[in-house]
């Protein structure tokens, strides 16, 4: 049987970014993250599987963040960004997966890629 989450196993306080864009003033764009709110959050780290290991060798680390599910964290989408607030590490987010009991959202996250 799988253990509980509680506020207790929240020991992480990450950064949801949104992907947008601003006018340069010369007709172009750029594009630039922006940070929506901060969390409090838990980081499952993956092991096994064949395409964990593959990623691992690839340089990449992939890793489940959950957090809980309220109206700020149910719009974030894949094409938005998870950052580490103590070591400010980024993570892209590949899936967003509702727990059963619709209390959390888990999040497919992969460091060290584009």
């Amino acid at each position: 049987m799988a253990t509980k989450t509680g506020a207790g196993d929240l020991k992480h306080k990450v950064g949801f970014d949104k992907h947008g864009s601003a006018s340069d003033g010369a007709g172009g764009s750029i594009t630039s993250f922006s940070e929506q709110f901060v969390v409090r959050a838990q980081f499952i780290h993956l092991r096994g599987g064949e395409s964990v290991m593959a990623a691992r060798l690839a340089g990449k680390h992939t890793q489940v963040i959950r957090v809980r599910s309220s109206t700020d964290t149910r719009l974030v989408t894949t094409d938005w960004r998870i950052s580490d607030k103590r070591s400010s590490d980024v993570f892209n987010i590949r899936d967003v997966t509702p727990s059963d009991d619709r209390m959390w959202l888990d999040f497919l996250c992969e460091k060290g890629v584009a």
